[in-house]
């Protein structure tokens, strides 16, 4: 079954800047806010969530989306042709995976194990 997208990751070195684009100029709700660096906004007609991120440093991840797996530390067993870019870091709730795909672009793979 494939991982479902739970977020469409972009960083950003101005968080006030890029709220006012996507959430006062494009109309994106706000659904949630993890401390003062990141912020969810709804996805009109799906579970997907933008999700923005005042990246802590230009070595960051870049955007991309995020998919949801039950565990990461599984899809890393279960896909040891997949190379993650470093260790996988803990999140609020659980685990994150950064990967690059064949042309260099940013994906990740999540979890909310600890969650449950």
């Amino acid at each position: 079954m494939p991982l479902p997208i739970a977020f469409i990751y972009l960083p950003t070195s101005d968080l006030d800047a890029s709220l006012r684009l996507y959430r006062d100029a494009l109309g994106h709700d706000e659904l949630w806010r993890e401390g003062e660096d990141t912020v969810g906004l709804a996805v009109p007609e799906s579970d997907v969530a933008l999700m923005l991120d005042q990246a802590p440093t230009a070595t960051a991840g870049g955007p991309g989306p995020m998919f949801m797996a039950p565990s990461v530390s599984d899809f890393l067993a279960e896909h040891p042709e997949l190379e993650p870019v470093g260790e996988p870091d803990e999140i609020p709730g659980g685990a994150l995976a950064s990967f690059r795909d064949p042309v260099g672009n940013w994906f990740y793979v999540l979890d909310q194990a600890a969650q449950t």
